[in-house]
């Protein structure tokens, strides 16, 4: 009897082992994608595909996450504001998921902060009250729950250097908050394989700005 629970174990233990390793594999490659997309419908492809790993991996966040991800990228490469709208309601929608999994999941409430910052270009002078103020305040709690989290500190540093422009004012706050994102991408250790890691690229030219 102990000789029969010992194969099973070692057999479960060989199976999860192996479908993580084709979730990463499958995840890396969409990842990739993902980044390197040079048009919306390479986007959408990418977007589709971490939808299906999500309907396949029940309980990861990830493919969520990357999901809304490649959705507000889409929105940024169009000036449709009905489409840039539709976009970011496909995101939102994405990070929900995710949240549902992973409700303290630091990385999650930072996409969701990078949604409502999306959303105030889509019409800054009628959004800029409602979605800047709820931006912040989403990255802020990104950051209460993981103040190491390098892309809140870098997109709460866009959203308020955006703000500063927008309204004339001082940018120097946002570009200390710039130059802290930066230290903590330097010093970032990616908790796995999937795990985010893009921003630094966003963090360094806004740092550019700043000059």
């Amino acid at each position: 009897m102990k000789t029969s629970n010992t194969i099973f174990m070692m057999l479960l233990v060989i199976t999860v082992y192996a479908n993580d390793e084709k979730y990463v594999e499958q995840m890396g490659k969409q990842i990739q994608n993902v980044y390197t997309a040079k048009s919306i419908e390479d986007l959408q492809i990418a977007v589709n595909a971490f939808d299906r790993i999500a309907n396949a991996e029940k309980s990861k966040w990830e493919p969520y996450y990357y999901s809304a991800f490649g959705s507000i990228m889409m929105a940024t490469r169009t000036k449709d504001a009905t489409k840039m709208d539709s976009y970011l309601d496909q995101a939102l929608a994405s990070v929900e998921k995710g949240k549902a999994l992973a409700p303290n999941e630091s990385e999650l409430i930072a996409m969701e902060g990078f949604v409502y910052m999306i959303r105030v270009t889509v019409d800054p002078a009628s959004r800029g009250a409602q979605y800047s103020g709820l931006a912040m305040q989403t990255f802020g709690k990104a950051l209460a729950i993981n103040p190491n989290n390098p892309r809140a500190m870098a997109l709460m540093a866009q959203m308020q250097f955006g703000t500063a422009q927008f309204f004339g004012s001082p940018t120097t706050e946002a570009c200390g908050m710039a130059t802290k994102a930066l230290a903590l991408f330097e010093n970032q250790k990616p908790a796995s394989p999937v795990a985010p890691a893009w921003g630094k690229e966003m963090v360094t030219g806004l740092l550019q700005s700043c000059k």
